[in-house]
């Protein structure tokens, strides 16, 4: 079974990595997300178990459940945590360097052994305040896991304990306690800026929660009007929708009407009416009417419910670009310790003395920083899926966000993606009144063009005749023996007829014949989306259009929107044939479909994208899912992938940068030529906003247009 669980207590990408480990014993696949607490595995042994190897590893677990995500008291405990802290080292840092200072009334902490005393006092309210570095940290050191808050209390402790030492035992007058300190207290900034930050992350999918009502009008057993939880709604209840109010669960209007706002969900800004038989969905908003609607689908079933879904799991997955991000610090933290003590080693071979070999190795372990490397590319996947969930646009998983932002070659469905996919009946060319013949050969099919056939043969008093057999043949059109003739209705391959006068001007032609002899040719036109062209040039990259439609037809209406290639007379089942050779030739390919007739293409592409999947958003086929039928959209989710695909490198390479560039600062490589040092304290406060640096470039997507 498959099944997401909330983990707590991680801390940094080594933690993460940690509780990876510790499940893949158990479990077939397991992917643990460290900015959203999350962990989904593939097991088949007992739920328990999975959780047990969590705790195991020093981490709480339990299943998840979808709720709204609120860290104001994290924060507001963060925040005690670093004011508190500041109250002490203020002090603490003027009686350390108060000798330095020429006031008479602070001649007293000349004495080393006061002063000593007193930034004792200072510190232990320092490291109760942030005792938590030192029951983390120690405990997964001692688990032979260690992570970063093992480097914080390691850099930290090893300053505290020196100074003790070298103030009783050697009385030595050059004390730490106030770097100690002030690790501890820039690290707690860090991680209380790095937190309110990472909360932002979250407030698309806290917006989708919010637009579900708390409290919904429905009619009860009698027909009166009674306000209940919208949670506790059920199917085939009838909802009461006034004006203003929010629609809390997907249905169909069985009296009144209203105008719907669905920007919020499908990211249309103009709003739709509805009236009796119109579907409505849940998330938006009614603004002027009044109507009443029969509940069809409610809980995790709901339009809503199922975009959240997409969104967190989006979200809670890796990108490839992550990969080696996660080898790395999985054994960081055992690297950077190392480092630290071969540094101390080295300074004091070297003959630099105990305080200069010391004070580097205390730098080499509080600079280095594992999150920067773990955050560098969930934080901005999570940005990314937000802000396109706002748009209507919705990626499965991160894979297929950093897929899209390759892709180099766009293959578009003809009917449905790039027309309409309402096709209407222009005129019918013929000596014979075909009316009724045509009626009955298109009524078998519900293709869109045999569609488009039956609707105005009906409009026109088409009458169905009764025959001996009927075929219809996939691709090709219908066969049929009627009063012992036979009638053939379809493309040029089913009847071998072909008039270039229709396809030329962009219709498909349907031919008619009787026992072989053409009798008549119906045209059929499919109005071609609103800003198509202006949309498939926006993407860049090759352009290709697949349809069944013979080669005049395709040609034509390639020339009208500006996409360079066309690939005509193809079957539903050789289209993933078609996305397969263009594989072959190296192309990384994005299929665009309306997620139907196109599954099999959807799915062997490298990314797959559903047009105006609407209230079906469940689209398994499909790697992304746009909400409306806009071709805009397409363009949009590619170039907030392309964004994406930016950020991440961007912060992959702050991330590797700061490390490689900041240990061997830290260790002191600079010194023999340039005398350039640094303190413990200066390389706390740099690991502290690496973090925040990632975490703050991320939020950029949230201004992506």
């Amino acid at each position: 079974m498959k099944q997401k669980f909330s983990v707590s207590g991680m801390s940094c990408a080594v933690c993460s990595a940690r509780v990876e480990k510790a499940v893949s014993e158990i479990a077939d696949t397991v992917t643990v997300n460290l900015l959203s607490g999350t962990m989904t595995a593939e097991y088949s042994c007992d739920t328990e178990a999975i959780i047990s190897a969590v705790t195991s590893a020093g981490y709480g677990c339990e299943i998840f459940t979808l709720k709204r995500s609120d860290n104001s008291e994290e924060i507001k405990s963060m925040k005690e945590r670093v004011i508190l802290s500041l109250l002490f080292l203020i002090p603490l840092m003027f009686v350390a360097m108060g000798h330095m200072l020429p006031i008479p009334m602070l001649c007293f902490l000349g004495d080393y052994r006061i002063n000593g005393i007193i930034q004792i006092v200072l510190l232990i309210p320092i490291i109760i305040f942030n005792r938590k570095f030192f029951s983390v940290g120690f405990k997964a050191l001692f688990a032979l896991s260690p992570n970063m808050d093992s480097l914080v209390a390691l850099g930290s402790a090893a300053s505290a304990i020196y100074s003790l030492v070298a103030l009783l035992v050697y009385s030595a007058h050059t004390l730490y306690f106030e770097s100690a300190g002030m690790i501890l207290t820039l690290i707690t900034l860090g991680k209380f800026l790095e937190t309110k930050s990472k909360g932002k992350t979250k407030e698309a999918v806290n917006k989708l929660i919010d637009l579900t009502p708390e409290k919904s009008i429905v009619l009860d057993g009698e027909g009166n009007e009674t306000e209940i939880p919208s949670s506790e709604i059920r199917d085939g209840q009838t909802v009461v929708i006034k004006p203003g109010a929010r629609i809390p669960v997907d249905g169909v209007v069985t009296c009144g009407n209203g105008d719907i706002d669905q920007s919020a969900v499908t990211g249309e800004s103009i709003p739709i009416t509805v009236s009796e038989g119109d579907k409505v969905i849940s998330g938006t908003v009614n603004k002027n009417g009044s109507f009443r609607f029969r509940a069809t689908d409610v809980g995790s079933d709901t339009t809503l419910a199922r975009i959240i879904e997409m969104v967190e799991t989006a979200s809670s997955t890796k990108a490839p670009a992550q990969r080696m991000a996660d080898k790395i610090a999985a054994v960081f933290v055992p690297i950077v310790m190392a480092l630290s003590i071969i540094t101390f080693a080295v300074w004091m071979l070297l003959g630099y003395g105990f305080e200069f070999a010391f004070t580097t190795g205390i730098s080499v372990l509080v600079i280095s920083c594992p999150c920067a490397l773990g955050l560098a590319t969930p934080v901005a996947i999570m940005v990314a899926t937000g802000k396109g969930a706002e748009n209507g646009l919705l990626f499965k998983d991160a894979a297929a966000l950093e897929t899209l932002g390759r892709a180099d070659t766009f293959v578009f469905d003809k009917t449905g993606t790039i027309t309409e996919g309402k096709p209407t009946v222009t005129c019918i060319k013929s000596d014979f009144d075909i009316i009724d013949i045509a009626y009955t050969l298109e009524n078998i099919s519900d293709h869109p063009l045999s569609r488009a056939v039956c609707e105005y043969c009906r409009e026109n008093g088409g009458k169905l005749l009764d025959y001996d057999s009927i075929e219809y043949i996939i691709g090709r059109g219908i066969v049929a023996v009627i009063d012992g003739e036979e009638y053939r209705a379809g493309n040029k391959v089913l009847t071998g007829v072909e008039d270039s006068e229709f396809a030329l001007r962009g219709m498909t032609p349907i031919y008619v014949t009787k026992n072989g002899e053409h009798i008549a040719t119906i045209c059929v036109s499919d109005v071609i989306r609103e800003g198509a062209r202006k949309a498939i040039n926006a993407l860049g990259g090759d352009t290709v259009m697949i349809t069944g439609d013979n080669e005049l037809t395709a040609a034509a209406i390639t020339r009208e929107v500006g996409i360079r290639n066309y690939i005509a007379g193809a079957l539903p089942q050789d289209k993933a044939d078609k996305i397969s050779s263009l594989k072959k030739d190296g192309k990384t390919v994005a299929m665009i479909g309306d997620g139907i007739n196109d599954a099999p293409a959807l799915t062997v592409a490298d990314v797959g994208i559903a047009v105006g999947a609407g209230s079906d958003i469940a689209i398994e086929s499909a790697d992304v899912v746009l909400m409306s039928s806009n071709l805009g959209d397409v363009a949009k989710a590619v170039g907030l992938s392309r964004a994406t695909l930016r950020n991440i490198r961007e912060n992959l390479f702050w991330a590797f940068f700061y490390n490689c560039l900041g240990i061997p600062i830290a260790a002191g490589v600079l010194y023999p030529l340039f005398g350039i040092t640094l303190d413990p304290m200066i390389a706390a406060a740099a690991m502290s906003f690496s973090s925040v640096t990632v975490v703050l470039n991320a939020l950029r997507l949230r201004k992506f247009k």
